[in-house]
């Protein structure tokens, strides 16, 4: 007799179609599809989209309207071109969203099952993201960039760090519901050991959910990185940075406020794009909606 697993092989493409079928009928989902492909694009593809060098200077042309020949939305107070440090800006943003990501999944998932398969375990580690998440996300991400210093790299631990608590609650939960679940009960009975019933039967049906909380990290992670920027603790300069952008921009908003509007503009359709592709994504995975 062998267990019952709900993600076995012969009911991968069921739900894999299933998912697929409530995300195409999610209006929002498919709004918020659409705006990560365009940023996805725009950031992988910005050597190749950008018109210039994002940290080329034009000294006769600083504080060129949108629109204007040779500059499509305009220059700054030191003439730089002001979509191609957005383009560049963006793919900054991914680069640090995916690496705080990678982290707090690479520490958070495996703290979360064995907190939640072990109870003698449990107190340890639930107590530290205790203490963690008593601290306010950008707290601790401030706190931890002024320690190490700036760039892309010091940026993403900081906010990936910040967000491992978060990451070890959700997975702890859905241990501790799913190792009650009868295919755990009947591994347990065939004398499989704690790592086949962590990594075959637990992790696979967690994936859900954490792909989900994945998804929210994200616009978390890239709103971070450009206030981590915005105060001089994140990427530095020459190096373009939204948040970068942001920073400069405010100090001539009496002369013009295009250089500050489309930076930010990037910013609300990064986060937007993830939140409503997130909402969208929970909603399909969700078994007790399924049709």
């Amino acid at each position: 007799m062998t267990a019952v697993d709900p993600v076995a092989p012969v009911q991968l493409g069921r739900v894999r179609g299933r998912v697929l079928r409530k995300l195409w009928h999610n209006p929002l989902g498919v709004i918020g599809g659409v705006l990560l492909l365009i940023v996805v694009v725009a950031g992988v593809f910005a050597p190749l989209l950008a018109p210039y060098p994002p940290a080329q200077v034009h000294f006769s042309t600083p504080f060129q309207q949108p629109f204007t020949v040779g500059f499509a939305l305009g220059t700054d107070d030191l003439g730089r071109d002001v979509l191609s440090r957005v383009l560049y800006g963006t793919r900054a943003s991914l680069e640090v969203g995916v690496l705080s990501v990678l982290l707090a999944v690479v520490v958070g998932v495996p703290l979360g099952l064995l907190a939640g398969y072990w109870r003698w375990l449990d107190a340890l580690v639930s107590r530290i993201a205790d203490v963690m998440l008593a601290f306010p996300f950008l707290v601790v991400a401030v706190g931890l960039a002024a320690i190490n210093g700036g760039g892309i790299g010091n940026a993403a631990i900081a906010l990936g760090i910040a967000n491992i608590p978060t990451m070890i609650r959700v997975v702890r939960a859905e241990t501790l519901r799913l190792k009650e679940s009868d295919f755990v009960l009947a591994a347990h009975t065939m004398d499989a050991g704690a790592v086949r019933i962590l990594g075959g039967h637990i992790l696979p049906n967690a994936l859900s959910a954490i792909i989900v909380q994945a998804t929210v990290i994200m616009p978390s992670a890239v709103l971070g990185e450009a206030i981590l920027s915005f105060l001089g603790l994140g990427i530095q300069p020459p190096d373009p940075s939204l948040g970068i952008m942001l920073s400069d921009a405010q100090q001539y908003l009496f002369r013009t406020v295009w250089p500050g509007v489309f930076p930010g503009v990037a910013i609300a359709l990064i986060c937007l794009g993830f939140n409503l592709f997130g909402d969208a994504l929970r909603d399909a995975l969700d078994p007790k909606t399924a049709r």
